[in-house]
């Protein structure tokens, strides 16, 4: 029997039970990312969806967004915009608030981080209710900018995060729980 690349890597992510809370299964991609190979075919299977169309900027998600944008913006030769929680970034910003279980969050992107016309993937780790991920969108079209699409390395699909990013462009996902 052949194993996918898919299959592979869903090999390597370790499942933690009741984290950060009961009832949770937690997908802890840390023993994925720490082996080269892992590494390297996550990367290059997120760059392959994408290799159709010319990027300018990967923008990462704060924090394991910026795990596997940067690597990505690199290997498609764009640049890497951070996507940062509030009061983080140094220059003038524009933020997007975001509904949370109990409560809102927003993220915050330079200003100037892109251009009117440029072309920008957003990146992150996990794709759960598409909160965060709705909100990236809505900063990178305030710009101007055209949002080409977003990966991530997990979707879970129960939570119907998928359904909010439905004027977000291609939607990536390479494991699926």
């Amino acid at each position: 029997m052949t194993t996918t690349i898919e299959e592979s890597v869903k090999a390597k992510i370790r499942s933690i039970k009741d984290f950060p809370k009961e009832g949770i299964l937690f997908r802890d991609i840390t023993t994925a990312i720490k082996d080269p190979a892992t590494l390297k075919t996550i990367i290059d299977y997120l760059c392959d969806q994408f290799k159709d169309v010319k990027i300018d900027y990967v923008a990462g998600i704060e924090s394991r967004g910026f795990i596997f944008g940067m690597p990505i913006a690199y290997q498609l030769n764009a640049g890497f915009v951070p996507v940062r929680k509030p009061n983080k970034l140094p220059a003038e910003t524009i933020s997007q608030e975001y509904e949370l279980e109990y409560g809102t969050d927003r993220i915050e992107i330079h200003k100037d981080a892109f251009g009117k016309g440029d072309n920008v993937l957003i990146i992150d780790d996990l794709l759960a209710t598409g909160g965060t991920a709705e909100a990236a969108c809505k900063l990178v079209k305030k710009t101007g900018a055209n949002l080409v699409g977003v990966g991530f390395l997990i979707e879970l699909e129960d939570l119907k995060g998928r359904e909010k990013l439905k004027d977000c462009g291609r939607i990536i996902s390479m494991l699926k729980y």
